[in-house]
């Protein structure tokens, strides 16, 4: 699991541009919701990075078997 979606909010002190602060409360945006989205996605991002780097070697060796030999199941396709 990334994170514990059941954990206590924390209250938080953020400097964001008061231009753009005003504009989502006039659009009624929840700022609290749209930065905890915004956090959740930035985390995916970085650990999809950090999966990747971590098994950037398997991938490779995977990817040269396969143009080595093949799929699997080649020889089952019908178009």
């Amino acid at each position: 699991m990334l994170y514990n979606p059941d954990a206590p909010k924390k209250p938080t002190n953020l400097s964001l541009n008061s231009d753009l602060v005003q504009k989502a409360k006039d659009e009624n945006i929840n700022l609290s919701s749209v930065v905890e989205f915004a956090i959740v996605e930035e985390l995916k991002a970085r650990k999809e990075i950090e999966w990747k780097e971590e098994n950037k070697n398997a991938i490779s060796d995977y990817n040269r078997f396969v143009e080595k030999t093949g799929f699997f199941s080649d020889g089952m396709r019908s178009f």
